[in-house]
């Protein structure tokens, strides 16, 4: 897979650094470190830019196709505006998923070839052990850890942008909480939104 990802790391950066907010460099350094993999990792394993640097990829169409609906919704919605602060928007797209930074192992496996014979391929392994805490809650806890200046919106937003994908929608106490985060913030709404047509539309195959 031929992809920049020092530029996109790059912008990556530039995007967080617009918002302004304290601690991005903390966040940076964070997602950079020791057992972390943010802007090298993948975003899936079998599914979607399941190559180096694809969770940074996917974090990236996220927070465009977060900003593109941004001005739509306000377009057709300016009351929504004050809630769908572009800077919220940056900042809940692109930290969504980083509760993979540290998930993915690179790993040799076999495959059948074109011609049916087994060989190596490199892949990765998931392990979750380091920090078991689910998914868009591991995701808001990191954020917080990594040092960011970040809103109770931002942060709901970034826990809940799973909606029913997550295992915890099981539980009622669960699907209050997301039909009540949904009703408060449009952030939260517009940031699923957001994340569903990176996944499943931009980085279709």
């Amino acid at each position: 897979m031929n992809y920049d990802i020092e530029s996109k790391k790059r912008e990556f950066i530039e995007l967080l650094r617009s918002t302004g907010r304290e601690g991005i460099d903390d966040l940076l350094d964070y997602l950079d470190e020791g057992h972390n993999h943010f802007f090298t990792a993948p975003a899936s394993v079998n599914h979607h830019l399941n190559h180096d640097g694809g969770l940074l990829e996917h974090s990236l169409n996220a927070c465009h196709a977060g900003l593109k609906l941004r001005e739509m919704v306000i377009a057709m919605r300016p009351d929504l505006e004050p809630q769908l602060g572009r800077d919220s928007v940056i900042i809940a797209t692109l930290l969504h998923d980083i509760c993979k930074a540290d998930i993915y192992k690179p790993a040799i496996k076999k495959r059948k070839d074109a011609m049916g014979l087994w060989v190596d391929v490199p892949s990765y392994d998931v392990d979750y052990s380091s920090f078991p805490m689910g998914h868009g809650e591991k995701s808001a806890i990191m954020a917080l850890w990594g040092g960011l200046d970040i809103t109770q919106e931002e942060l709901i937003a970034i826990r809940w942008h799973m909606t029913a994908w997550d295992v915890s929608f099981q539980s009622v106490e669960a699907m209050k909480s997301l039909n009540t985060a949904r009703d408060l913030h449009p952030l939260c709404s517009l940031v699923q939104l957001a994340d569903g047509i990176a996944a499943n539309l931009l980085e279709r195959e």
